[in-house]
């Protein structure tokens, strides 16, 4: 799978040019079957004007009637209208009237005109020598079988275009639908290994707190913090690929508790802080786990954008009645406008080490999870860049 995975681009080329093969021949055939069709209902037109020649000399009036019968009227599909040197109509055959029209000999006659216009862009009309040196018009067009089959392959091919598109979508979800099954198994079976050695911490640090030899030693309290620091992520590795539960939490409070911890754990060098435009009792649905998670790896990476020196801030703002923003701006190297789209693409990074998911798996918890949206407000190069976080008030 993976040989054939890898050469997908070529695969698919190769898919395109055999479609298009495909259609040239299915065009070019029809087209084949159209000029022959198209002679042989021209022959048939040739057939009904020299039946008409022959009715001028015809020697008997049994030759006139066999005519008639046999030859004119065997054409039950060309349309044909009759006319004299000066266009004025004298028959017409295969010609549908509206019925509101038939019985109105003028109308008749201004829709048999408008028909001998369009015979004329289609078709030479068929001259048939008259008594006494004049000349009779024979104007004719395709039959309605053969008009159908001149668009048919078009036809054919927007079908399988549409067929093909919905297919391309299908494979398309299918592949994307697959791939989230593969990361929701991982996630949650590195869940599932975590729980083995944090229990296994658990009781090493209830045996240290009640021993006397660790007794006010700062490295039990240090201890604690990892465990709850684990057990956090084991709970964020376990809600991936379900319905996280969303409470109405105080924003202000999650977003500063998210800060509290990572101060403590990325460079000193780099200032945070976090600003309110509204009331510090506002609300947001969130899940605390997940959306700490998401602050986490946008300044984590807006760290990594400063090289461990600048500033972050970041600002509360109400949008309307139903939103709240959260802007986490940096200071740092910044996003070029080509690489803005890409940022949030898993497997996309900078760095010499990493994955390239936390902004992946950001956006995800954000849109998909929270119902919000986790986009690039702005960023320059050399100046520094903006995330904003729309969330559900």
């Amino acid at each position: 799978m993976i040989p054939i995975y890898s050469q997908k681009n070529r695969i698919k080329f190769i898919v395109v040019i055999i479609a298009l093969i495909i259609g040239a021949a299915t065009i070019t055939y029809t087209n084949i079957l159209v000029s022959k069709l198209s002679e042989r209902e021209q022959e048939l037109v040739q057939l009904y004007a020299k039946g008409l020649r022959y009715m001028i000399n015809a020697p008997s009036d049994d030759n006139i009637v066999f005519i008639e019968e046999e030859i004119l009227s065997a054409n039950t599909t060309v349309p044909v209208i009759l006319t004299d040197e000066n266009e004025n109509i004298l028959d017409s055959k295969n010609i549908d009237f509206p019925e509101n029209i038939a019985d109105d000999p003028e109308k008749v006659n201004e829709l048999l005109q408008r028909q001998i216009e369009k015979m004329k862009a289609q078709h030479e009309p068929i001259v048939v020598p008259w008594a006494e040196g004049s000349v009779n018009y024979v104007f004719y067009k395709d039959s309605d079988l053969l008009s159908q089959l001149r668009y048919y392959p078009y036809v054919q091919l927007m079908v399988i275009a549409c067929f093909a598109l919905m297919a391309y979508f299908a494979f398309s979800y299918s592949r994307k639908a697959e791939q989230n099954r593969v990361w929701v198994g991982l996630a949650k079976e590195t869940a599932h290994q975590l729980g083995t050695p944090l229990s296994s911490l658990m009781a090493w640090y209830e045996y240290m707190k009640v021993s006397p030899k660790f007794e006010n030693e700062p490295i039990v309290a240090e201890l604690w913090k990892d465990i709850r620091r684990l057990e956090v992520i084991t709970e964020r590795f376990s809600n991936i690929g379900s319905v996280p539960l969303l409470r109405d939490e105080n924003i202000l409070q999650v977003t500063q508790n998210a800060i509290n911890y990572l101060q403590n754990r990325i460079s000193r060098k780099v200032e945070m802080q976090v600003v309110t435009t509204f009331s510090p009792d506002i609300t947001a649905k969130v899940n605390v786990s997940l959306f700490d998670w998401v602050i986490e790896n946008i300044c984590k990476n807006a760290v990594d954008a400063m090289e461990g020196k600048g500033s972050i801030t970041l600002k509360l703002i109400l949008l309307g009645k139903s939103n709240i923003a959260l802007d986490i701006t940096d200071n740092g190297k910044g996003i070029p406008k080509s690489k803005v789209d890409s940022v949030f693409l898993p497997g996309y990074t900078t760095k010499k080490r990493g994955w390239g998911l936390g902004l992946a798996l950001a956006k995800r918890i954000i849109d998909n999870y929270h119902q919000g949206r986790l986009y690039v407000k702005w960023s320059e190069v050399g100046k520094g860049t903006t995330f904003r976080i729309v969330l559900n008030r």
